[in-house]
């Protein structure tokens, strides 16, 4: 049973609930002195204690998405890692190939023109050799033969670290919620990329090229809209690409649009820090490079580096998220730039979690749309 199976809660839940009253029953006859008795006592409440544990991490793990199997959980994921794809023969893999499909409910009878596509794919880095999971939202539109000739806006949206790129699509809700505001008038039909920014598991990279390391910034700068754009309708200039990530992937968003106004117009920010940190999960990043060092952090980069011409939205609260003063920091910087366009949502009081990037989502696509063209 996979670790983000309603079978594996609910055994959990019923084993944690079966010690439960294991111990109140056996409890009279332990209550002596010798070392059995005690054992015995020390032993059920050690159990029951770890199977309440298990239960909450596999209920948070199933709220909130922070991994996906047991091998992501125990560092030991092999599939889609930093990896050379070969197809049959010994050529090499295109640069995205579609393992699945989907709709993105069963309305309109799972057909795409009505309510869009989801595409699972596997995306293969040509210059960095990174190969990595994603998904792949299609509005209705695309597949409407009014549209044949039309390119569409895209946006990468990126996860926090460690996430699963499914829970883009099933917790957070981005292909629902960008088809209901284009149905709405509220935003233009857009392509979504989804993906987590862990593309060398279970390393954090913080989408920084490292040294002798997996290059993620290059990937994310140049491979994966090389992929997305060969294989499907989208625009080729930088006003047709924006990108969006919460927490870790809300950092990535920031600095990629910032060091690559190239290529993305536009980068959202939810809950985002603004600087690449440095603990046992990422490991040496940048190897005594300075500059490398520096330009990852993001207040030193609007201070010290000619200012991009991208849009960039933040975002945060004034009661529950710990960098609340980083981002009021980072807005006035980026206003005094004068080239540099920020936005912001500043909510009253929102955790770092789903429910609070569920909020910002909605605002955040339309903010997005609004800024991305379709050429």
């Amino acid at each position: 049973m996979g670790l983000t199976s309603d079978k594996t809660l609910l055994l959990s839940v019923l084993f944690a609930l079966l010690l439960f009253v294991g111990t109140v029953w056996l409890w009279p006859r332990l209550a002596r002195t010798g070392w059995r008795a005690v054992s015995g006592r020390v032993g059920l409440l050690l159990a029951t204690q770890l199977a309440l544990f298990v239960s909450v991490g596999l209920t948070a793990n199933q709220a909130f998405g922070f991994y996906a199997s047991w091998a992501d959980l125990f560092g030991r994921e092999t599939d889609q890692g930093v990896v050379v794809d070969h197809a049959a023969g010994g050529a090499p893999a295109g640069p995205l190939r579609v393992l699945d499909t989907r709709g993105v409910d069963s309305g309109g009878g799972g057909r795409p023109q009505f309510g869009g596509q989801i595409q699972k794919v596997a995306v293969n880095g040509r210059t960095t050799h990174i190969a990595t999971p994603a998904y792949v939202y299609l509005p209705p539109e695309y597949f409407d033969p009014q549209y044949r000739t039309r390119t569409f806006p895209a946006a990468v949206v990126l996860t926090g670290y460690p996430g699963t790129a499914e829970a883009l699509v099933d917790k957070l809700h981005y292909p629902r919620t960008a088809r209901q505001l284009a149905r709405d008038g509220r935003m233009q039909p857009m392509i979504l990329v989804m993906l987590r920014p862990t593309v060398a598991p279970p390393r954090d990279t913080e989408c920084v090229d490292i040294p002798g390391g997996p290059q993620a910034e290059s990937f994310f700068a140049k491979d994966l809209p090389d992929a997305v754009t060969a294989h499907y309708r989208v625009g080729r200039k930088a006003g047709s690409w924006g990108i969006v990530g919460d927490s870790t992937g809300g950092y990535c968003a920031l600095k990629l649009a910032m060091h690559h106004p190239e290529v993305y117009a536009a980068g959202a920010g939810l809950s985002a820090y603004y600087k690449a940190p440095s603990d046992p999960t990422t490991g040496d990043l940048f190897h005594g490079n300075t500059t490398l060092r520096n330009e990852a952090d993001l207040h030193w980069f609007l201070k010290n580096r000619s200012a991009p011409a991208t849009s960039l939205l933040v975002t945060s609260s004034r009661v529950g998220e710990s960098n609340f003063k980083a981002t009021q920091k980072f807005i006035e910087l980026a206003k005094a730039t004068g080239t540099t366009r920020i936005s912001s949502i500043i909510l009253e009081s929102g955790g770092h979690n789903f429910n609070t990037w569920r909020r910002e989502i909605p605002p955040t696509l339309e903010w997005i749309s609004g800024r991305l063209s379709d050429r």
